[in-house]
């Protein structure tokens, strides 16, 4: 598997009666066995708040790579994705419960996402 991509954002209402502006979505996009996949997780955006308390990452954002600061919501799809390999099976996942993502942060190997997210910023890839 190939990482290509690993980044957070922070959405916004399109529309005033949308509740758009509660929610973060973090991506990963990887190759796996030649085909491009995408994986997407919406997660309540007061969980960044609560990163140092449900995750090993004691400060957002988390790491600085080449001047670029790595925050919480550009690695919660990696680490969904490397916690559990079936959710390469998987496009969306939707967490809304604090301890769901406690769970998925709970035996997270620190030194493997900072590899893989410096090897993105300075090789455009990862290779797992």
């Amino acid at each position: 598997m190939i990482i290509i991509k690993a980044e957070g954002i922070e959405l916004e209402k399109e529309k005033p009666n949308t509740s758009e502006d509660f929610f973060n979505r973090s991506t990963v996009i990887y190759t796996d066995n030649g085909k491009e996949k995408e994986l997407n997780v919406l997660y309540v955006r007061f969980f960044d708040e609560k990163s140092s308390e449900i995750s090993p990452f004691a400060e957002n954002p988390i790491m600085t790579i080449d001047q670029k600061e790595v925050s919480f919501k550009d690695i919660v799809a990696l680490v969904c994705l490397l916690q559990n390999p079936g959710n390469k099976e998987k496009k969306r996942i939707y967490i809304n419960e604090l301890k769901e993502l406690e769970t998925i942060f709970r035996k997270v190997d620190i030194e493997k996402v900072k590899k893989i997210m410096t090897e993105l910023i300075t090789q455009g890839k990862s290779r797992l």
